[in-house]
């Protein structure tokens, strides 16, 4: 590259051009195009790849399975009314399903990321809002929330805090079924521990929701709040996870019977799924995502119809009559 190249830098290069820069994926200093309008650069190659994470494939190979990028969705839960989020997307050019999940105290855990990761590799449109970037959100009273709610019988969801979350969350699934492939009568909210009991009060309070699907939740207040539930729903609960197993005898009282799917993965403890903690269990795992995202995939992309049988040749009368008339005498049937 010649040194007069770099006098074609642009300070805030727009979306779509090209210019002289430095690759955001492979860090290398050569012609680069913008790919997003917060000034996303890739070189010709990874531009031709259509990938965000390698460059040493050959032009025109197959693009990855879905992509991820940071988007701000408006909201009345925050000062700004903006909040951040991670948006992962399918490559494939269809009307997607769409996920929102919704994050416990703690942010975009290891267990959150591991679901998004899965629900968009099979074909869903996945929101994570980024609650550690989202100003308002006060992680001290939330904390004490979380704690409270196992010590006075569930998480309560006229708290104003745990409120906030809620509105937060509902505008998230607002954004996410405005995105231009998504097909918005189809949506699911997922969560898991404190984020699972949002999620339920969440599917309390909006009728957009299509699915909900909990793992691990803690109890919800007040009681029958998720009577107002009226879609499926799959709660996965581990068997020595004491709270879970009570707001899964809670949601078994309050959703109607045939709404709700109870999973109980044997010996599993709270954060069976939870790849960074001490109670992870590989097997139980899986097991426990294979149930989840069958469970979405089975209401939220079924299976496309058996195509229907070809139609039966109609009966020609003076083609039979000419057949039977030219069969050898031995064919045709005795005189009465």
């Amino acid at each position: 590259m010649r040194d007069d190249d770099r006098l074609l830098d642009v300070p805030a290069p727009e979306f779509g051009s090209g210019v002289i820069g430095v690759c955001d994926i492979c860090g290398t200093r050569q012609a680069v195009i913008v790919l997003a309008k917060e000034r996303y650069q890739l070189c010709v190659l990874d531009f031709l790849n259509k990938t965000w994470i390698k460059t040493d494939k050959k032009p025109g190979s197959p693009a990855p399975l879905y992509r991820s990028e940071r988007v701000v969705f408006e909201t009345t839960a925050t000062p700004s009314r903006r909040a951040p989020a991670v948006v992962l997307s399918p490559t494939k050019v269809v009307r997607h399903p769409a996920v929102l999940i919704a994050p416990d105290i703690f942010g975009l855990t290891t267990t959150l990321l591991d679901a998004a990761i899965r629900f968009a590799r099979d074909g869903f449109e996945v929101l994570l809002p980024d609650l550690t970037k989202t100003d308002g959100v006060a992680t001290g009273p939330l904390v004490g929330a979380r704690a409270a709610a196992r010590l006075r019988g569930g998480v309560a969801t006229d708290n104003r805090r745990v409120a906030e979350l809620v509105r937060l969350y509902r505008d998230g699934l607002e954004h996410l079924l405005a995105r231009e492939m998504v097909d918005a009568t189809k949506a699911a909210v997922f969560g898991t521990g404190f984020g699972a009991s949002v999620a339920v009060a969440l599917a309390a309070e909006s009728t957009r929701l299509a699915v909900v699907a909990v793992a691990s939740p803690l109890p919800v207040r007040p009681r029958g709040l998720a009577k107002l539930v009226n879609v499926p729903v799959l709660c996965v609960v581990g068997e020595r996870d004491a709270a879970a197993r009570r707001a899964a005898d809670q949601l078994g009282e309050e959703v109607a019977g045939p709404l709700l799917r109870v999973v109980r993965v044997p010996g599993a403890r709270s954060s069976f799924l939870a790849r960074d903690l001490g109670g992870y269990d590989l097997g139980r795992a899986e097991a426990a995502w294979t149930e989840i995202v069958t469970f979405l995939r089975g209401r939220l992309i079924p299976p496309p119809p058996n195509p229907p049988p070809p139609p039966a040749r109609p009966v020609d009368p003076l083609a039979a009559a000419s057949a039977a008339a030219s069969a050898p005498p031995a064919a045709r049937a005795p005189a009465a």
